[in-house]
């Protein structure tokens, strides 16, 4: 009895440390890297999409985006979430587009008015990226340290699947 006992807690401390090693090599825990950038958001050119989450449209957006932004070279996607879905069901606002300079038609276009923003810098596997609350609450932390007045609005800037841009725009 005491053997298994002394095996299965082996056995848990090795699973416990891979993991934690696994969790570490995909980039768990890299700190968040926020700085102030003293010039306006770009200008979004993108669609508004409203429903649910699994929605087709959406999916569809996403791609006619990414085809913009193919066509448009130096270009990023952005998601602006003005309404964050709290289950699978629950509608959500999402503004989904590129940085342009001019408009492009059939696409809304978004300026803002704001002269400077917070850039958070996140970089890890996106299985352990951390969540937007997680990343909002740093932001705000570091506004507050400074004594800066964000706004509300955080554009996620998509640089690849590995890394994620979040811009917190100052009032």
């Amino acid at each position: 009895m005491k053997k298994r006992f002394i095996l299965a807690l082996a056995m848990l401390l090795i699973l416990a440390i891979g993991s934690y090693w696994g969790f570490k090599k995909l980039g768990g825990n890299a700190p968040i890297a926020i700085q102030l950038v003293q010039k306006k958001p770009d200008n979004l050119a993108g669609i508004t999409y409203r429903g649910t989450p699994g929605n087709e449209e959406l999916g569809q957006i996403f791609i006619k985006m990414e085809t913009q932004k193919g066509l448009h070279p130096g270009s990023q996607l952005h998601t602006i979430y003005e309404v964050e879905p709290a289950g699978k069901l629950d509608t959500m606002i999402v503004f989904v587009g590129i940085n342009q300079t001019l408009p492009i038609a059939d696409l809304e276009f978004r300026s803002f008015e704001y002269d400077s923003y917070l850039l958070a810098k996140i970089k890890s596997n996106k299985w352990v990226m951390p969540g937007p609350d997680t990343v909002q609450e740093k932001l705000a932390e570091y506004a507050q340290e400074n004594n800066l007045e964000l706004s509300g609005v955080y554009i996620d800037k998509i640089i690849s699947e590995n890394e994620v841009q979040v811009i917190a725009p100052i009032k």
